[in-house]
């Protein structure tokens, strides 16, 4: 068997494990750890230490001779490298005070306040509920990022507040589903870091590009909101008095500025302070941390369990991502010293792809992989396989990581394994059943796609804030 070949059963059996349901992290590390001791393997290093056994008897009798020999072998350094460098990644050191900040908000009482306003303020927009209730989904989980704790929140607070208003369940089940996978994409975002430390892109340039998509999408689903509330008035009846009262205009105006505006000026400052160099992001990520505390505190939210309990929450979310850093950098180094990356390369080559056909495969392999597997062991694991293919269909990873960035929306919303569907339905009535939540989640889906196609047929909209801060 050639190392290729070896190379290729090592992916085999790592894809075999995960669907067996092995931790992900430790498999990558022990695949890596074992292929590697076979790929790193020196028959003239242990020749040398038989004949220092065979002219030393006492060696014979003596453990740490043995020790020395079995570790005798370089993949032993290389995981040590690797975890060092995953350590001191300047780029990941964001990731627990962004993911901080997010749980910090999360457990502030932020998100009632915020639903309260908008529900009031957009009183008479059709769908004004569905609506209040996307833009909170949208604000909130670009504070957070973590979409699972965007769908329960949410769900918990404005699903019985929609169903109480005489909503369709699909539709209300969809909003909210949809809405709380947007802090994949907009930023700041934890995917992008984790996609900046990945692929090597400025995480600066892929904030830049992310926010004209991410404001498209939204768009599309507000459109899609509004407009069925129009042309079908019965998935979203018009509010009561009784659901919704009136309130004078300078009563909403303090409402908005005593909830809405406190945390979008704080997820301003930490993007606008990134997009116009003022921080690195994380300078910023500090900052939104510290301001994420001082939130809590003004709302009289903050207690000592709560910070304790956000504390506890970052540091096991980032332990997670930077093991599967770890698993994914010694995984992916013996892969490639074997010779499977230059493998899948000639494969590539030799199908004769154009660069819209490498992409539309590209997509479709991470679509699928959407439905076992998280966005962080996508985007860990799989996607460095891709980029080294883009230079030969000359894509800019900058646009690559963009379309993962929307494509990764639909692992959350593709049925059977639409994860945001399963949060929502673990705290939803008992009447709401998991096939309401996918119907429901269906035109979503359909929106994601367009926003993908805007992407593939005005590549501007992903290339036009990042040439415009930085230049070309």
């Amino acid at each position: 068997m050639t190392d290729p070949q070896v190379a290729l059963m090592m992916l085999g059996i790592f894809i075999l494990l995960v669907f067996l349901g092995f931790p992900i992290a430790f498999t990558l590390m022990a695949l890596g750890i074992g292929f590697g001791y076979y790929a790193y393997f020196d028959g003239a290093r242990m020749w040398r230490a038989f004949n220092r056994l065979s002219e030393d008897a006492d060696a014979w009798t003596s453990t740490t001779t043995w020790i020395e020999g079995f570790y005798n072998n370089r993949i032993f350094d290389l995981f040590i490298n690797q975890t060092y460098t995953v350590m001191s990644n300047e780029v990941l050191t964001a990731v627990p005070l962004f993911l901080f900040m997010g749980y910090v908000v999360e457990r502030a009482n932020i998100v009632d306040r915020l639903f309260s306003t908008l529900n009031v303020a957009s009183k008479s927009i059709p769908g004004s509920m569905g609506v209040a209730a996307l833009v909170t989904c949208a604000l909130f989980a670009t504070a957070t990022g973590i979409v699972g704790a965007v769908v329960t929140l949410m769900g918990l607070l404005a699903l019985p507040a929609m169903l109480k208003a005489r909503y369709d369940p699909r539709f209300a089940s969809g909003i909210i589903c949809a809405g709380g996978t947007l802090g994949i994409l907009i930023p700041p975002s934890i995917m992008l870091i984790v996609y900046a430390a990945a692929s090597g892109v400025s995480i600066v340039r892929l904030y830049a590009a992310a926010l004209l998509p991410g404001l498209v999408l939204v768009g599309f689903y507000l459109v899609y909101v509004v407009g069925r509330s129009i042309l079908q008035p019965s998935v979203a009846p018009k509010p009561t008095k009784e659901e919704v009262p009136d309130v004078p205009l300078a009563r909403v105006l303090w409402m908005l500025a005593t909830s809405f505006f406190p945390l979008a000026f704080l997820i301003l400052a930490v993007l606008g302070s990134i997009l116009f160099g003022l921080a690195t992001p994380t300078e910023a990520a500090s900052i939104g941390a510290l301001g994420g505390m001082i939130l809590a505190f003004a709302y009289r939210a903050m207690t000592f369990d709560r910070l304790r309990e956000s504390v506890y929450l970052t540091v096991r979310t980032t332990a997670m991502v930077c093991w599967l850093f770890v698993g994914s950098y010694t995984f992916s180094s013996v892969f490639s010293y074997l010779g499977g990356e230059h493998l899948i390369s000639e494969f590539v080559s030799g199908l004769n792809l154009t660069p819209l056909q490498f992409l539309l495969l590209a997509q479709l392999i991470i679509f699928l992989l959407g439905w076992p597997l998280e966005w962080s062991e996508i985007i860990i694991i799989f996607v460095p396989i891709f980029l080294p293919l883009l230079p030969m269909f000359g894509i800019d990873p900058l646009f690559f990581g963009i379309l993962v960035a929307l494509n990764l929306q639909t692992s959350f919303l593709t049925p059977p394994m639409a994860m945001s569907a399963y949060y929502l339905k673990g705290i939803a009535p008992p009447q709401i059943k998991l096939t309401h939540i996918f119907s429901g989640v269906m035109p979503f889906l359909f929106m994601v796609f367009m926003a993908m196609a805007t992407i593939y047929i005005f590549p501007q909209v992903v290339f036009h804030l990042p040439e415009a801060f930085y230049g070309r």
